[in-house]
């Protein structure tokens, strides 16, 4: 009886001590990252257009290659600080027949911002105030800096990105 009493409470104590340890304040916990870090940067610099060894230059090689689909690449990324609440970013790169890329889809825009997020301003009216602002801006006056830069930026001419030729395989 007096065994059994002291088995029970010791076995009592080992579990009060090991629950107290799992929520116990000031235990430190790891920050918990899986996947592709995307960042806004890098996601301004894909084109349409650009072929898959472009993309993964710039991205990295993506974290999920469906063998369904072919044409599209997959990157996440999740973040789980110290025990806190787990966030997860997606983008989906679509590529078309001849291996350029075509589209994006996920959580990340081009030329969207986050630091526009931060400071309180949506998405919706980031993009919404350059459409203004360009239908209320007057033409610069004749002559100025501004209009010589404008006429500059005017002329000048695109020039698509070369494309390699293939490795020849045949030993002749």
């Amino acid at each position: 009886m007096q065994k059994t009493k002291l088995l029970l409470t010791s076995l009592s104590l080992t579990g009060l001590f090991a629950l107290a340890g799992c929520s116990f304040p000031g235990v430190y916990k790891i920050d918990i990252q899986q996947g592709n870090v995307v960042t806004q940067d890098m996601i301004d610099q894909l084109r349409p257009g650009m072929t898959r060894r472009q993309v993964r230059f710039i991205m990295g090689n993506p974290l999920i290659t469906d063998t369904f689909h072919a044409d599209r690449w997959d990157y996440l990324y999740s973040i789980q600080p110290g025990g806190g609440q787990r966030f997860q970013e997606r983008v989906s790169l679509v590529f078309d027949g001849n291996d350029q890329l075509v589209g994006l889809a996920g959580d990340f825009m081009p030329g969207v911002s986050r630091d526009q997020a931060i400071m309180g301003q949506s998405s919706d009216t980031s993009s919404a105030q350059p459409q203004a602002q360009a239908q209320d801006e007057t033409p610069p006056a004749p002559g100025s800096l501004l209009e010589q830069i404008q006429r500059e930026v005017d002329q000048v001419e695109t020039v698509p990105v070369p494309t390699p030729e293939p490795l020849d395989t045949d030993p002749q």
